[in-house]
């Protein structure tokens, strides 16, 4: 029997770049396949949880400076640049995961921007706000950047990251990484890169 794991990522989210990479042995190990599916995570923050952005507020928050510490160790772990925060911190996403949605029906090419744009960011310090960096960022990788930023800009791209999002918290989401893995007859949704140890056991459960 095959597992299909569905992973709801933003590019802005230091936590989904650990996860990004890490799921991946994972999948592979287990024969699994894995569906990208790119979110605003701004907009789940606004919808379920906007406590995160009083916890940023406060330089001191305890668990924000523990956090930022234990990033820079699992990305050591992983053997993942981690030079962040940058001056782009907190970035706005919605131009990069609409690039992400342009190319979400071709999961190959999607992945391979995604790898891109997460070592552009958070190894580089590159702007992915910034259309003409996503640009630059897909002609690197193969991609025809001019026509994927073209196309974020139609209404059904933008539709489509809308949709997803909305999709993703009526799941149970509250930010990013959301990983869901088919579990008995539901599904079991897991956070972040910490939680990957439960993602191998579920996608195990469901192989037996």
């Amino acid at each position: 029997m095959s597992v299909t794991v569905e992973f709801y990522f933003d590019l802005s989210s230091p936590w989904t770049c650990l996860a990004f990479h890490n799921i991946q042995p994972i999948i592979k190990e287990n024969g699994a396949a894995i569906i990208w599916k790119p979110f605003l995570v701004g907009g789940v923050f606004n919808a379920v949880n906007q406590d995160v952005y009083a916890a940023r507020e406060n330089p001191d928050n305890r668990k924000f400076v523990h956090s930022f510490r234990v990033l820079k160790d699992w990305a050591k772990l992983a053997g993942l640049p981690m030079n962040f925060p940058s001056e782009h911190h907190p970035v706005k996403s919605v131009h990069a995961m609409r690039l992400c949605c342009v190319l979400e029906e071709d999961q190959a090419a999607l992945h391979k921007f995604a790898t891109a744009a997460f070592n552009a960011y958070y190894g580089d310090q590159r702007n992915l706000d910034d259309p003409e960096v996503l640009i630059a960022i897909a002609d690197e990788v193969g991609l025809d950047g001019s026509t994927l930023a073209a196309r974020t800009q139609e209404q059904k791209i933008k539709d489509r990251l809308r949709a997803n999002t909305e999709e993703a918290i009526a799941r149970g989401a509250y930010g990013s990484p959301s990983i869901f893995v088919p579990f008995g007859d539901g599904e079991r949704m897991y956070f972040g890169n910490d939680q990957l140890p439960l993602v191998n056991w579920a996608i195990k459960q469901g192989l037996v």
